[in-house]
């Protein structure tokens, strides 16, 4: 990546986002120095204008920013990193920075908590007992968790219905593990969808 760090003063605003939610955690800036020791050590460094210093983010807290991908803008001069947090990122204990959290983006945060479960094999779980029953039995709960929101569906109880959609994403998201599918791949599908 070729960081034009000239362009303001050899700082530029780096946003952080979660990697498995999409959601935006903080804005901070990097320096060249801090650039580096973030690529060399896998953890966001920012330079800190209050401070005149490189700052790790969770150098006291331990509440590192562990990065998983990296971009850099058009124009050379922002860079967007997703992380991994190892805890939460605002100093006030907020996941993020910004006031408003979302569970928008939750499903990809649910999605690998059920691939856990199962590479954990753990007993009492009962998204682990779902899957060792198989494909014929995942599928069967797929289609009763279906059914019911359909009658939920007919129904004038919305507390009901949304119960029985959040019970059938669940269960589809354990089929698509089983089936090796991933949700990114069902989003490009219907991403391509939407362009036509």
């Amino acid at each position: 990546m070729n960081i034009d760090f000239d362009k303001s003063n050899g700082l530029v605003p780096v946003i952080i986002q979660d990697f498995t939610t999409a959601q935006v955690l903080m804005l901070g800036y990097m320096n060249e120095a801090a650039w580096l020791k973030t690529q060399a050590e896998k953890k966001v460094t920012f330079f800190s204008r209050s401070k005149n210093r490189l700052w790790t983010k969770g150098e006291t807290s331990g509440n590192f920013l562990h990065v998983k991908e990296l971009f850099l803008d058009c124009d050379n001069d922002t860079l967007l990193i997703r992380v991994q947090a190892a805890g939460p990122t605002c100093h006030t204990g907020a996941t993020s920075c910004f006031k408003t959290e979302t569970a928008k983006g939750f499903l990809y945060q649910l999605e690998q908590t059920i691939a856990d479960r199962i590479v954990q094999r753990d007993a009492h779980s009962y998204t682990y007992s779902l899957f060792q029953k198989g494909i014929n039995k995942m599928a069967q709960k797929v289609g009763e968790e279906a059914v019911e929101l359909v009658i939920e569906a007919k129904d004038n109880d919305p507390d009901l219905f949304k119960n029985e959609a959040a019970d059938l994403l669940y269960h589809v998201l354990l089929l698509m593990q089983a089936k090796g599918t991933s949700l990114e791949e069902i989003e490009q599908i219907l991403h391509a969808r939407h362009r036509q």
